[in-house]
């Protein structure tokens, strides 16, 4: 059975643990309120774009651009995006478990990674996964520079017909405490259908110039980084609400066994007294 100090001692463990895990969840907030802004900033530039694809969807032939043309999946890319540090729940085990899933449905030799991440490229390495390129350290502050540097060498690897199809896998921040694995086919870029309304009244509004090749060579290109850096927006929200989440659920957790920990000890100490009180008792006995 613990003794008084075994239970005093873990007593301030557990506080001490406590304070850290408070600590953490609220600088996890703090980090949350500057991402939710990044990213409901971000998002009306990505709708915006997909729009004008949208819009161009039917006049453009997608023979005119490499990165719109199907061809024969060899290779299939996956692009898993997790993030550098632990404490935050099952944040990354979700998406890690939404990567397999989806890679599952194909020949394990047809598949190859690009891991943005620590987590994620860490499993992935250790389940011997080939692995064609991995980004790390992106910090909590994501840049448009740092989307263009993952979706260029992304373009890269699809250009050169290392990597025939890719697919990107992220999690999309819906709120605090909620964050849905997705997976989303990136290349070859597939433009947003428009509405037959739309396309009708966009035939005579749009002229291309200098070419359609200049403006997609342009736009697409573009569009890839956009797309790229809207997901690393809602996977740092997401990230940083799953901490927060878990900080908070594991600074609860503390509380209550402070709660239990001190019953137990004041029982053992109230067991103490009595026993000492008995053994009084029993000397004064002895004595007559």
């Amino acid at each position: 059975m613990a003794t008084m100090q075994d239970i005093r001692r873990r007593i301030r463990s557990v506080k001490s643990t406590q304070q850290i895990t408070r600590a953490m969840r609220m600088v996890a907030a703090a980090k949350l309120r500057r991402a939710q802004q990044a990213l409901f900033a971000g998002r009306p530039y990505a709708i915006k774009m997909e729009e004008v694809l949208s819009r161009l969807g039917s006049l453009i032939d997608t023979t005119l651009h490499p990165l719109l043309a199907q061809r024969e999946v060899k290779q299939r890319g996956f692009v898993i995006v997790t993030s550098d540090r632990g404490l935050a729940g099952g944040f990354n085990a979700n998406i890690i478990r939404a990567g397999v899933q989806e890679m599952q449905k194909y020949e394990p030799d047809t598949v190859r990674l690009i891991t943005v991440g620590s987590k994620g490229r860490d499993y992935f390495r250790r389940r011997d996964y080939e692995i064609v390129g991995d980004f790390v350290g992106l910090g909590d502050d994501v840049s448009f520079s740092q989307a263009r540097l993952i979706a260029n060498t992304i373009t890269e690897f699809y250009l050169s017909e290392i990597l025939d199809e890719i697919y990107l896998v992220y999690p999309q921040f819906v709120n605090t405490l909620t964050q849905r694995p997705t997976v989303t086919r990136l290349l070859p870029l597939a433009p947003p259908a428009a509405s037959t309304a739309a396309a009708n009244e966009i035939v005579s509004e749009y002229l291309f110039e200098p070419s359609p090749q200049e403006v997609l060579d342009n736009l697409l290109p573009h569009y890839i980084i956009t797309l790229v850096y809207r997901a690393l927006l809602e996977a740092k929200a997401s990230e940083h609400g799953a901490r927060m989440a878990a900080m908070e659920a594991a600074t609860d957790n503390a509380e209550e066994m402070i709660r239990t920990l001190t019953v137990s000890f004041n029982r053992a100490r109230q067991a103490s007294i009595t026993n000492e009180i008995s053994e009084i008792v029993a000397g004064a006995e002895a004595l007559k």
